[in-house]
């Protein structure tokens, strides 16, 4: 039997029993390397090259700031801000749930993250209402969901890192227009769907928060994003040293201008980042032995060149390759498609002349997607487990958020600018 079947069979065998995906791409690889004699010392060397890389120092800084900024009550006063723009009646808080969730996406660059700090003041305030708490679970979690695509994501520092010519600078800005896009896309079902259930018609009755108020006490949360990208377009700082700027920029806010943190707090917080960041460098050191494994064995270029010659063009390849990242993304998390797909299809780009930092985007966005589609949904069990709803409940609901979402796929795919018209505006290609 060819070892390529073995990686494969064996490590989708272990994720359907139940074996966690670092330890599955990890025993995976170790397996097929003794097999076919590559040398078992192949293993120790693939993990710490995996994780020896200047760029992935930014993954526990922007996951500590995150962090920061959700305990520092970001949210509550963004919920307050967006309701004073929008107002109350129905859909408004859904709405509200998904420009806060891309608002603070801009802070933290995790999904699943982002679901729980905004799930953890909007879900009560949803089910008040009187949305159902499916509904109120699927919104909370396909807003997450955009978290990936709004600079910093912790996802384009893994693409940027196995695809250098693709820097992240480029990528955080190429994320605007489709995180913008998919939020929209977002929107349009919540809104209408409560139209048409009545979904928070009993808000519709309480006071509108005051703007200037409410600007006020918004305004910190609202300047991260600007200092990020504003750091990194003037060129005072790199993407790793900015995400220390988040950090730095979080404490500030939260123990001199809100006032809601204690020393107690940030400790805590340091070792919630630390074991958040641990689960996500171990998935790309172990993913490291898969990848050497695939490569050395030489399957990649035989997959690649399959594709190139599936006929239909660059837009069949490019829909074969979207639809197929859809169906994984049901079952893996972004960072393990990346790790185990990309030395599959950046060839495939490279060979039609795609854009890589447009693939990139196009990749993310897929992994979006699956985040809120079941039964993997990572941040579809954070909101389930908020809600109290059970995951089988949200499946009504969530279909109409990805026929959207997908929709806004499309409309990338058919017209790269609103991927790729930020960063050439702004020099970072």
């Amino acid at each position: 039997m060819h070892p390529a079947y073995i990686l494969f069979g064996l490590f989708f065998l272990l994720i359907f029993a139940g074996v966690p995906i670092a330890a599955a791409l990890g025993l995976a690889g170790t397996v097929v390397i003794a097999i076919a004699g590559l040398g078992i010392m192949a293993v120790p060397t693939s993990v710490y090259t995996g994780m020896a890389k200047y760029p992935l120092l930014a993954i526990p800084m922007f996951v500590l700031a995150g962090a920061i900024f959700d305990r520092s009550g970001v949210a509550a006063r963004l919920l307050r801000f967006t309701t004073a723009i929008i107002g109350q009646g129905r859909g408004s808080l859904a709405t509200i749930t998904i420009l806060v969730a891309m608002i603070i996406g801009g802070i933290s660059g995790s999904g699943p993250a982002c679901t729980a700090a905004v799930g953890g003041v909007m879900v009560a305030a949803m089910l008040k209402a009187g949305y159902p708490p499916p509904f109120a679970a699927t919104v909370t979690a396909a807003a997450g969901s955009t978290d990936i695509l709004i600079p910093p994501s912790v996802a384009f520092i893994i693409y940027s890192v196995l695809v250098p010519s693709a820097t992240v600078p480029a990528l955080f800005a190429a994320g605007i227009g489709p995180g913008i896009l998919a939020c929209v896309m977002l929107i349009i079902p919540a809104i209408l769907l409560s139209l048409y259930y009545n979904f928070g018609a009993a808000q519709s009755r309480e006071p509108r928060p005051k703007l200037w108020q409410s600007f006020k006490e918004a305004f910190w949360a609202l300047m991260a994003p600007i200092v990020i990208l504003g750091g990194l377009r003037t060129g005072w700082f790199t993407p790793t040293e900015a995400a220390v700027m988040a950090v730095f920029y979080g404490l500030f806010v939260g123990l001199c201008i809100y006032r809601s943190l204690t020393f107690r707090d940030i400790f805590e917080l340091l070792v919630e980042s630390a074991e958040t960041s641990a689960v996500i460098l171990i998935v790309v050191a172990l993913a490291s032995v898969f990848a050497w494994a695939s490569s050395t064995l030489g399957i990649v270029d035989p997959i690649a060149k399959g594709l190139v010659e599936l006929g239909g063009g660059e837009l069949g390849v490019i829909m074969v390759i979207m639809l197929f990242l859809v169906i994984v993304g049901m079952f893996l998390d972004g960072i393990s498609i990346f790790l185990i797909f990309l030395p599959l299809f950046v060839p495939v780009a490279e060979n039609f002349q795609w854009d890589l930092v447009w693939f990139g985007v196009l990749m993310t966005y897929n992994i979006a997607l699956g985040q809120f589609t079941p039964p993997m949904a990572v941040n579809l069990m954070v909101s389930c487990r908020l809600t109290g709803s059970p995951m089988e409940a949200t499946v009504r609901w969530v279909f109409w958020f990805l026929i959207s979402m997908f929709v806004g796929l499309v409309l990338i795919i058919f017209y790269p600018p609103i991927a790729l018209w930020i960063p050439k505006t702004l020099g970072f290609m």
